[in-house]
């Protein structure tokens, strides 16, 4: 469902400026090629600058840098989180209307808050507690003692393990798992012991985790997704990990055991960490690193074994001329050997 809005009521919500008629009808926003009559579009990135002549919506969201334009503007200091606001203006978030499913199995000593939602094929286990305005879609479960804060929500079959503790305002994603057993063996490669996991799962506030992604209980204490941070799908995060405040985990990437992230760290796809080391708030890991040693604070790494990025961009700009860098060391090889062979030569003769 969208909302219509005009130019300038969509202006004074984003604090913006407009340029051209504030009057006009906002009903849908689209990318800056499909865009057409009614519709707002944005340039975030320069090299799309080229296209606000060319494109067909009624009105676009440009940087304070903006160009000249026979086009209705929105001027802002943050062209693309002006366009994530006005998402949320032109496509409310529909909310179920409260209430709980007969079709749901509930365990007679949890505690559902009023306003919350619980669709038909959930499962609440013992001494649950759920939260005010908290929505559970079908066919998620809810392990025993676990506790579940305000306003969140838990997608199709998203899985909380025994004692898991969710905050307020937390999104799980469809297919979570939330509190399954860290691997963790005794003597592996010969008898596998099992190490039993007795720890638990804390997610703060604000956090998002996305689809069939999974977060392993601390073998003892706890693992520990820390408030504001956001999580991509088909994230494997380990027992005991720590991922400090509103740090960001993109896609494919796997955490070991015990490692600890600092606030704000970024971590680009299919990166991997080992157990046990520390990353510094603010540091940045480049996709598909291989993360092997601590990395220190607000600094940038990348490569396998992982090494300071400006490092590994020096290396990758090198592997392309290996080829003839071979090629000129074996000529050169030659001919130390041929003077070496002249070199004797002479002295024989003397």
């Amino acid at each position: 469902m969208t909302v219509i809005k005009r130019l300038h009521e969509i202006a004074e919500y984003l604090g913006a400026t407009v340029v051209g008629d504030g009057d006009i009808e906002i009903h849908d926003i689209r990318g800056i090629d499909e865009a057409g009559e009614g519709d707002l579009t944005f340039i975030a990135n320069p090299k799309y600058r080229g296209k606000l002549h060319s494109t067909g919506a009624s009105a676009v969201i440009v940087g304070q840098d903006r160009v000249a334009s026979d086009k209705n503007l929105l001027v802002v200091d943050d062209p693309y989180a002006s366009m994530a606001r006005a998402l949320t203006l032109i496509y409310p978030e529909e909310k179920p209307a409260s209430g709980i499913s007969k079709d749901a199995w509930i365990e007679s000593d949890a505690e559902i808050a009023e306003g919350a939602v619980v669709y038909t094929g959930v499962y609440i286990g013992k001494n649950v507690r759920v939260g005010r305005g908290t929505v559970l879609y079908p066919g998620v479960v809810v392990g025993n003692d676990s506790v579940i804060g305000e306003d969140s929500v838990l997608h199709p079959n998203v899985n909380l393990y025994r004692r898991c503790r969710i905050g307020n305002r937390v999104i799980l994603h469809a297919g979570v798992v939330v509190g399954s057993d860290g691997f963790g063996f005794a003597n592996p490669g010969s008898d596998n012991l099992k190490v039993r996991q007795v720890g638990f799962v804390q997610i703060d506030d604000d956090v998002e985790i996305g689809s069939n992604s999974t977060v392993d209980r601390g073998t003892l204490g706890k693992t520990w997704i820390q408030q504001g941070v956001k999580i991509d799908n088909l994230v494997q995060i380990g027992h005991n990990v720590v991922i400090g405040e509103d740090s960001i985990i993109v896609a494919q990437v796997g955490i070991s055991g015990s490692t600890k992230l600092g606030n704000r760290v970024i971590v680009g796809g299919q990166a991997g960490f080992v157990g046990h080391i520390t990353i510094g708030d603010n540091a940045m890991v480049a996709a598909q690193s291989g993360v092997h040693k601590d990395v220190p604070p607000n600094q940038i790494v990348s490569g396998a074994p992982n090494m300071p990025h400006n490092e590994m961009l020096r290396i990758q700009a090198s592997i392309p001329k290996l080829p003839e860098m071979r090629k000129t060391m074996s000529s050169l090889v030659k001919k130390m050997g041929e003077l070496e062979e002249e070199i004797e030569k002479i002295k024989d003769s003397q």
